[in-house]
């Protein structure tokens, strides 16, 4: 039954692409109403642990638009690989700001139900759709503003599509912010070519294209992201890994948590729309296996060793499994690997996600 399900499905997203459209805008990441509700009631210490622990959009500081040309250092020193830029961490760290308020406000809205803090991140949406931001770049003269934009956006789609469902904001800003998005992910996905190598960063800016484009009901966006997951999903090879993030040395495993987060958003989305990625087969292969093969590599980093002889790099926090929250709420954690399972029994957050995994996507 479960090979015939798979099946069933792949066949069903094989359906032209124009029959894989937008439903319902509205339909968020998550069904904001629902929960709402049960955030309001849970006595779960893990949820309520989460809920106290919400960063405030009202109490955060207002973080201004980045003026002029996004001109962003390497994140690496050299190459794709090795040291660190410290001034590229420098340079990104008014996104990181933005990122964090308007999720916390978003965040906020879910938990407790404050029409202040939902519109707390709609105004920081607002100021930056009305400087313009995230536009002003070019991929061969930045390509670290490509995807520094690629995950802000991915940050800002997010947060706006569960904003969308609060009547009381302003219509006027809504409206700006929507197309503000729009075209900003437009953009992003213009500068990719044919020939390019895609990994992590493709999925990426699909999961931009995807949040945006429901929001805003614009099928294009919406299928790049579909159609890019299935790409995603055709790139898994038999022990569950990615070939494309294997060949990141020493950062093998984390790059294959890295290209996880934008998948798992991109099959929620799917999902609120009606069409079942979480069941989308290539190969035989299906999004589980890469979520296992990584769990089980930060449990014995041995696993990828016909990859690369590089030591791997180690300390992952709970952010790092955030996304797969979302997964784990609607299939539970039988069958995962230990890290995956310990690490969501903590307090996981990532703003480029959607900021915290217990409020948005944690099932108790």
């Amino acid at each position: 039954m479960k090979m015939l399900g798979l099946m069933v499905a792949s066949l069903a997203l094989a359906r032209p692409a124009g029959a894989q459209h937008v439903r319902d805008p509205h339909a968020s990441v998550v069904d904001a109403a629902a929960r709402q509700a049960m955030l309001r009631t849970t006595t779960d210490p893990l949820l309520r642990a989460a809920i106290k622990s919400l960063r405030s959009c009202v109490a955060m500081p207002f973080v201004p638009a980045p003026a002029g040309r996004m001109i962003i250092p390497h994140h690496y020193l050299s190459g794709s690989n090795g040291p660190t830029n410290p001034a590229e961490a420098a340079a990104t760290g008014i996104y990181a700001g933005f990122e964090s308020r308007i999720t916390s406000g978003m965040n906020q809205y879910l938990a407790t139900g404050s029409h202040d803090e939902s519109a707390c991140a709609l105004a920081q949406l607002d100021a930056w759709a009305e400087a313009h931001a995230l536009l002003d770049y070019d991929r061969q003269e930045s390509p670290q503003a490509w995807y520094q934009v690629e995950w802000t956006l991915s940050a800002a789609g997010i947060t706006d599509s569960v904003l969308v469902n609060d009547e009381t904001l302003d219509p006027v800003q809504q409206k700006r912010v929507t197309a503000w998005l729009r075209t900003a992910a437009l953009r992003d996905i213009s500068f990719e070519k044919s020939t390019d190598s895609n990994n992590n960063h493709h999925y990426w800016r699909a999961l931009a294209a995807t949040a945006s484009g429901v929001t805003a009901g614009d099928d294009k966006l919406f299928r790049f992201g579909i159609h890019t997951y299935q790409e995603a999903i055709g790139e898994i090879d038999p022990r569950g890994a990615f070939p494309k993030e294997m060949a990141r040395h020493e950062n093998a495993i984390r790059y294959q948590g890295f290209a996880l987060q934008p998948l798992v958003l991109i099959a929620q989305f799917a999902a609120r729309q009606g069409i079942d990625l979480y069941a989308y087969q290539a190969r035989g292969r299906t999004l589980r296996d890469a979520i296992v093969f990584f769990g089980r590599a930060v449990d014995d980093p041995s696993l990828v060793e016909p990859y690369t002889s590089d030591a791997q790099n180690r300390g992952f926090k709970s952010g790092d499994f955030a996304a797969i929250a979302f997964y784990t709420a609607r299939f539970g954690t039988e069958g995962l690997p230990p890290s995956i399972v310990n690490a969501l029994k903590e307090l996981a957050a990532s703003t480029r996600t959607g900021g915290s995994a217990a409020i948005l996507a944690t099932k108790y």
